[in-house]
Formats: structure tokens, C-alpha cells, sequence
């Protein structure tokens, strides 16, 4: 048996998917979502630690709780264009990992903006048991606020004023089709079960898919011979559903990711595509199925035109360092000098600085905000 392989009960997953498919392979697309999703080993199914030290990568909420304050800096100043300072408040967190997110807005909130903290109903959206568990415990203390729901439930609620989405390193695991130009013509990565040589092997065939032809069709963008690409599907119907339960309020994708031109210009020769497995980045998808997260980089411009088609009035996107000093954070480090190294007051300090300076956070990810308002406050926002 290849020892590279991952999880048996992954890797029966896939082959069985494999046998019963047409060709004997299956797309790219639906192969990481096995490795993936797939109940109860798949990589974000399964019970191992995948944030922080004792995991396979590091997020924004890792580093302090900053970022989670500048979340709620940014929610609380959408409260006060819009109006009235009465009615219910609706953060829904979509993914929520191990909760250090939600814990760090709430704290904030709670600490700063009573009045909204007492309006206020968070809801975290998490399809693994596993995680649910994790922000159980870590949020303990504000059992009054929080609930969780699936998105099936959520989605089919009706749409409500107020509600502000935040999904946080989530669309960039979502599984992607893999294309490939090659001799003037588009295809589509498949994967077949090698019995000989016990490996996942790649072959490319020619697209069947109407949806992957048409965002081909649109999009304005010059291939090389030979390039490879991601096409993520599922982030733009993510953004349509979201925004038909929104009425006024904000959905925020934070993540890294780019616009269709930097992802498809000729520097990506290879795609985005990347797997982490204990903190080692490597760009091999065929191997420790289930044992390693595979993700690409969002392409933000088909999030915007996702977002401007559903009815959202309003979209920005920026940095994750520009998000964060237009929403106060130099001003926070400005108010908390402290000559003592290890003080708590230097440590955020020092988590301010590398949520700025770190060129892998602060300029790969970017931060993407789709908002609808009030009509009385659409000149306002505007303006």
C-alpha cells in the first residue's frame, strides 16, 4: 500500500465514488470534497486539531483578538448609519472553527456597545459536530446570545433587517473544479484509482459542465498554453443564497484571494491550489487524503459580481490591512504604549504589528464587504 495515502476510510470513499463513476473518475471538484467532507474522516469532519499550534495552519483569530475587535468595530459603526437603535442585531458566523472568532467580537461588543449587546443574537453556522463542540466550551459565557443552526434551517427562514454574515477562511475551502488550458481548448481535471501502483492519478478531460463554460465565456481573462486553474463554483452560489436572507446588513468574506486578473494572469502558471498538513505547505492534492486541508485562493471578482446580482447596493473590497486601520487599529496601538516586553499591553501590541506587517496576512488576505441599506440611509452611504 502507498504510504502516502490518507485515511482508509477516505481513500474506500474515493475509490468507490471512483467505480461507480462514468470513465471510472470522478471531478476534481467532487474528489476534494471527499477528501474534505466526507463523514466522519473527511479532513474537516474528522476530530484532530486543525488551528494553532497543534494543527495544520494559523488563522487571524490565532493572533490575538484583534481582529475579532476590528469585526465588531466594523458591525457596530453599520449599526449607527443605520437606524433605529431598537430593533434585533443578527451576527451570523459561518464556519466558526474553534469559536476564537465569535469570542473576541463578543467580548468586544459586550465590552463597548452594551446597547447593542443587548439586541444582539449570534449565530454561528458549523457543519462539523467536532467544531460545534470546540465553541461550545469556548464560549461558555455567552450562552444567552449564541445559537447554532444549520444553514439549510437558516437559509430558509425569511429575510430580516440587520443580519451581518461573517465568514472567515471559508470560501477557500470549498471544493473547486481544476481546469486546464491546453491546445486552444478548456478542460477539466478528473481523478481515476491506479490499482497497480495504489495511486490517485490526474487526467484531464473536456468540460461537460455549462456553468464552468459559461464563467469562461465571461470572464475577460488571457490563458497560457498549458495554465491551470481554479474555478470555485460554489463561492458565488454561497454569496447569491446568503444575500436572499439578508435585507439590510452586510455579508464579509475574509480570506486570501484576489481578482480574476492577478488569479489568472500568467504568474499562476500553476493555480493556487495549496495543502497544509503541520504547518508544511506543499501543492500535491494525491496524497494524505483527509490528513491535510486543500485550499485555493477566492476570486473575489466573481464573489462582487455574485453579490451585485443578488441586490447588493454596495461593494468593497481591500486589504486586510487597509480593513483594519479604516477601522481604528492604528489608533488602538497608539493608545496602549507600554515600555514592559511581556506585558499583556505589549503582546497585542505586537499582534496589532503582525496582523499589519506579515505580508502573508496583511496583503494576501483581503477583506470583502456586499452590503444592503435602508433605503433612508442609501444617500448616506453613498454620499
Amino acid at each position: 500500500m502507498n504510504h502516502q495515502l490518507g485515511h482508509p476510510s477516505v481513500v474506500t470513499a474515493l475509490k468507490e465514488a471512483i467505480q461507480s463513476a462514468d470513465f471510472q473518475a470522478i471531478t476534481f471538484r467532487d474528489y476534494m470534497e471527499i477528501c474534505l467532507y466526507s463523514e466522519p474522516y473527511g479532513y474537516y469532519r474528522n476530530e484532530r486539531p486543525k488551528i494553532g499550534k497543534q494543527g495544520d495552519f494559523y488563522t487571524s483569530s490565532s493572533i490575538g483578538s484583534v481582529m475579532g475587535e476590528m469585526v465588531a468595530s466594523f458591525i457596530c459603526k453599520q449599526l449607527n448609519i443605520e437606524s433605529p437603535h431598537t430593533e434585533p442585531v443578527h451576527v451570523v458566523e459561518w464556519g466558526g472553527g474553534n469559536g476564537r472568532m465569535a469570542l473576541h467580537i463578543l467580548g468586544e461588543i459586550k465590552r463597548n456597545e452594551p446597547a447593542v449587546y443587548a439586541r444582539l443574537t449570534y449565530t454561528i453556522i458549523e457543519s462539523s459536530a467536532y467544531h460545534r463542540q470546540q465553541q461550545r466550551s469556548m464560549l461558555e459565557g455567552y450562552d444567552q446570545v449564541i445559537q447554532f443552526t444549520s444553514e439549510a434551517e437558516w437559509l430558509a427562514q425569511t429575510p430580516e433587517d440587520q443580519i451581518y454574515v461573517l465568514a472567515n477562511e471559508l470560501l477557500d475551502a470549498f471544493p473547486i473544479h481544476r481546469i486546464r488550458y491546453k491546445d486552444l481548448l478548456f478542460q477539466e481535471s478528473y481523478v481515476k484509482w491506479q490499482e497497480e501502483e495504489q495511486i490517485f492519478q490526474e487526467i484531464w478531460r473536456p468540460i461537460s459542465s455549462q456553468r464552468i463554460l459559461d464563467f469562461l465565456e465571461r470572464s475577460k481573462v488571457q490563458w497560457l498554453d498549458g495554465q491551470i486553474g481554479e474555478i470555485n463554483l460554489e463561492a458565488e452560489s454561497w454569496v447569491s443564497r446568503v444575500a436572499e436572507r439578508i435585507r439590510t446588513g452586510s455579508c464579509m468574506i475574509i480570506d486570501y484571494g484576489d481578482t480574476a486578473e492577478e488569479l489568472f494572469a500568467p504568474h499562476r502558471y500553476n493555480g493556487t491550489l495549496m495543502c497544509y498538513r503541520k504547518h508544511q505547505a506543499q501543492d500535491d492534492p494525491f496524497i494524505h487524503q483527509g490528513e491535510q486541508d486543500m485550499t485555493s485562493h477566492v476570486n473575489f471578482t466573481s464573489c462582487q459580481l455574485a453579490a451585485r446580482q443578488s441586490g447588493f447596493t454596495d461593494c468593497q473590497l481591500q486589504t486586510q490591512r487597509e480593513f483594519l486601520v479604516e477601522q481604528g487599529i492604528l489608533q488602538r496601538l497608539q493608545d496602549h504604549y507600554d515600555t514592559n516586553p511581556f506585558s499583556e499591553v505589549s503582546k497585542r501590541n505586537r499582534s496589532i504589528r503582525q496582523l499589519l506587517l506579515s505580508d502573508q496576512m496583511s496583503e494576501l488576505f483581503k477583506v470583502f464587504v456586499a452590503s444592503k441599506h435602508s433605503r433612508i440611509n442609501e444617500k448616506k452611504v453613498n454620499r
